[in-house]
């Protein structure tokens, strides 16, 4: 197999885009490192903190204090912000809402995509966001473009949710969630999330997750040399 190899799947949000990057680097023994759970965890920091986001100087002074980790364990990723496990914590409400007005900031950006790219350089790497295969690594010899009905990616969210013990938001405010994170996602100025004109598309609507996986796995195979 080609050394460094880095397989970039972007999408819509609660498109399904983390699992199918956990199962394939899991399938490959690839890295899976979670590009979103960066910026969550950003915002966690930021909502802790109480940083003006609309502040240039707040931001990058925020940002020198903030160091974020991925470790495996039981083959899940889990991210640490400054020594402490929040993979939970980035998942609630308060931080959705507020995730896409942080991830559109330029310095939140441009510091992130600087790590996420130095992850990338020596490591073999599944890595899902929004502009993994647009900005981050527009060279990825494999790109996926996760989509699927609005409807559909609402109930799945509300069910994650409902799953984590999270009781007190409805499936409506999911669903506007969802919608004005699109809106956020797409017409933001740095790095909008739009599919990279060499990305393949997987609308999973109706797809299992096996099935998703074997679609992606079946694009991989085809970029392996023949024996």
């Amino acid at each position: 197999m080609k050394k460094n190899l880095v397989i970039a799947i972007d999408g819509y949000s609660s498109c399904g885009k983390s699992t199918l990057a956990k199962a394939l680097a899991k399938k490959l023994g690839f890295i899976y490192v979670d590009s979103g759970a960066m910026y969550r965890a950003v915002t966690l920091y930021f909502l802790w903190n109480h940083i003006d986001v609309n502040s240039d100087e707040a931001v990058t002074d925020a940002l020198q204090h903030i160091e974020l980790n991925f470790h495996s364990r039981d083959y899940e990723s889990h991210i640490t912000l400054n020594g402490e496990e929040v993979s939970d914590e980035i998942r609630l409400m308060p931080v959705s809402e507020n995730v896409s007005e942080v991830s559109a900031h330029k310095i939140v950006r441009h510091e992130m995509v600087k790590q996420q790219q130095r992850m990338g350089k020596s490591k073999n790497i599944v890595m899902d966001g929004r502009d993994i295969g647009t900005t981050v690594f527009p060279d990825a010899p494999l790109k996926l473009f996760m989509t699927a009905d609005p409807k559909i990616r609402a109930e799945r969210r509300f069910k994650e949710l409902e799953s984590k013990g999270n009781n007190q938001t409805t499936l409506e405010e999911v669903f506007e969630n969802l919608a004005h994170r699109d809106y956020a996602d797409t017409t933001r100025k740095e790095s909008p999330l739009v599919r990279a004109d060499d990305a393949i598309i997987l609308d999973n609507t109706n797809l299992t997750q096996e099935e998703q996986l074997e679609f992606a796995l079946e694009r991989v195979t085809a970029l392996l040399p023949q024996s």
